[in-house]
């Protein structure tokens, strides 16, 4: 397909009355189709990995067009230059949340923009480095504990940050880690007990949540079978 094809096929499907909807949940949906994500799965496997697509795809600044790009771009062809471009351009944290999860974490420079992203001024930029973190703790097999226990610093560090898609994304760090394995949990646990006493009030809201879910016996159960 080409870019004026996918635009072309989601105006088609565009759905307004979800489109309107996606503002309640604090998604900017001023360039939005009002396309669900199941969707646009079917059509990213339609067109399997594009890269060159993706990158057309992503300079249309339409909203579901993005989402897509994340699905069919190819991780061995992203450079960390072309993260960042695509960091910069977040305008939602969906569309953050979506590009971490199907594509970044799959890079090689998956920890270096961890590490890069957090002390970063930009609301979705920062959330970047800490949903990055939450979905390695699902996708990276391949990363020993001490990797998850060494994000420890950078969620404390980060645990005071108000604005709310910084603070729940490093509240979704905590919990992932914490829901890893039976160590990890053991570990998130006493350091979300240490955060807790923080003065901030965004620390002990992060920290309660995650002592809620981390805690949890069916997670529990889960964790030592």
């Amino acid at each position: 397909m080409t870019p004026d094809e996918v635009i072309k096929y989601l105006e088609k499907n565009a759905d307004k009355k979800n489109a309107a909807g996606m503002a309640r949940f604090g998604i900017n949906a001023d360039k939005a189709f009002g396309i669900r994500i199941p969707l646009l799965r079917d059509l990213a496997k339609k067109i399997g990995r594009n890269h060159k697509l993706a990158v057309e795809l992503w300079k249309t600044g339409r909203h579901e067009a993005r989402i897509l790009c994340s699905m069919i771009a190819d991780p061995d062809e992203i450079t960390p230059s072309l993260m960042n471009k695509w960091a910069c351009d977040f305008n939602s944290w969906d569309l953050c949340d979506q590009c971490c999860n199907n594509l970044f974490v799959y890079t090689p420079f998956l920890l270096d923009k961890i590490y890069e992203w957090n002390d970063s001024a930009d609301e979705f930029v920062k959330r970047a480095s800490f949903v990055l973190i939450a979905v390695s703790a699902v996708h990276r097999k391949d990363w020993e504990d001490e990797t998850f226990i060494r994000f420890f610093q950078l969620i404390k560090k980060h645990s005071s940050d108000e604005r709310n898609f910084v603070k729940k994304a490093v509240n979704w760090a905590l919990r992932q880690i914490g829901k890893r394995n039976r160590r990890l949990n053991v570990n998130a646990i006493d350091f979300a007990s240490q955060l807790s006493e923080n003065e901030s009030k965004s620390a002990q809201w992060i920290a309660r949540d995650a002592l809620n879910e981390l805690t949890n016996k069916k997670i529990q159960v889960t964790l030592k079978s």
